[in-house]
């Protein structure tokens, strides 16, 4: 008869905090959701107080047409305030890390802001080529009916247009990745004070 006996030690907190995964994809999708949500939301609010803010560089030439510097930044807006919410509930729902270095939880909780904000980007412009592109599209092919030569001051303007517009979406792009990354710390350093405050009571 032979016994086996197992030597390897019980493991420990530490252990299990290191093998489980840095990622929470749960807290990341309710992140990316929420500024999707948020931008919709926003950006109807916009036009329905006679702002004209688009995704302009995923429509045609004719919907280039009414593009701003103040339209531009009203989308930055827009861009910048719908990031911060999913970054920061990205940060906020994420679980508890106990054996990890502030450090180490400072990255996370940025990169969770930051993933949260990429997936939510990729899910805006999908959203936008798929349903609002093809409905951009429909309404210059009704103005292209009309026959016009365009003059090379009209064509010139179009490309002046395009690319202010392509700039203004850029910056608010990076301007909406770092705030979802601060935001995302900050819903984290929320998140580990409330868990602490919860145990001390």
């Amino acid at each position: 008869m032979s016994i086996s006996i197992d030597i390897d030690p019980p493991a420990s907190a530490g252990r299990r905090e290191a093998l489980a995964s840095p990622i929470s994809w749960g807290a990341i999708w309710a992140g990316a959701a929420v500024a999707v949500a948020a931008s919709v939301v926003l950006t109807l609010a916009a036009a329905g107080l006679g702002f004209a803010v688009s995704y302009s560089p995923l429509g045609s030439r004719g919907s280039l047409s009414g593009f701003t510097p103040e339209v531009g930044a009203g989308a930055i807006v827009i861009q910048v305030l719908a990031s911060a919410l999913g970054g920061y509930l990205a940060g906020r729902l994420r679980t508890i890390w106990h054996s990890v270095h502030d450090d180490e939880a400072h990255f996370r909780d940025m990169a969770h802001g930051l993933v949260a904000w990429a997936v939510a980007t990729v899910a805006i412009l999908v959203l936008a080529s798929a349903v609002l592109g093809p409905y951009a599209e429909s309404l210059s092919f009704q103005v292209a009916a009309q026959p016009e030569t365009p003059t090379p001051e009209q064509l010139q303007r179009a490309a002046d247009l395009a690319a202010q517009s392509a700039l203004f979406m850029a910056i608010g792009m990076l301007l909406s990745a770092f705030v979802a990354a601060v935001t995302g710390r900050i819903g984290g350093m929320r998140n580990e004070h409330m868990h602490l405050t919860a145990h001390r009571q």
